[in-house]
């Protein structure tokens, strides 16, 4: 299963994420391309991603050592979760173009019926990511994601660029 979505904006905060997503989270593809989305607020105001992921995690809200990973992860480096949108690459610094579009592609994991697996692919990494989601009653919430491992540097910070 393939789609690719477009967003006018990205996220900002809870209430613009639920209306985004229509209500519910009752497409797993969706889910996992907005989860994509919600990172990007990540550099402007942590607070407000974080409380994105949780709406995303369901009754699973981020961890201490989760939220410390973030910023592990991010701090610095805002641009990784901009590379999943079409037309960002290192050259351009990971401006993805606008309006934003996003393509996933899943499926429900064998033997696994709550479970489903979706690939988003950046334009800094050779290949796709996984994001991970799991079923509660007709939503599919956030379980993992593989999104934040490093990628190309950006042409303004590679130095033989």
């Amino acid at each position: 299963m393939q789609k690719t979505f477009t967003f006018a904006e990205l996220p900002q905060n809870e209430e613009q994420l639920t209306a985004m997503a229509g209500g519910s989270f009752s497409d797993p593809l969706q889910t996992a391309a907005l989860t994509a989305a919600v990172f990007c607020r990540y550099g402007t105001d942590r607070e407000a991603c974080i409380a994105m992921l949780n709406v995303l995690r369901g009754p699973r809200p981020l961890s201490q050592y989760e939220i410390q990973f973030l910023r592990d992860r991010l701090g610095g480096k805002e641009y990784k979760p901009f590379s999943f949108f079409a037309g960002a690459t290192p050259a351009n610094n990971y401006t993805p173009a606008q309006p934003y579009v996003i393509a996933a592609e899943g499926e429900p994991l064998p033997n696994e019926p709550d479970y489903f697996r979706v690939m988003l692919r950046s334009g800094g990494a050779d290949h796709p990511r996984p994001v991970t989601l799991r079923r509660k009653g007709e939503e599919w919430l956030l379980w993992e994601e593989m999104l934040l491992a490093d990628i190309r540097t950006p042409a303004k910070d590679d130095p033989w660029a």
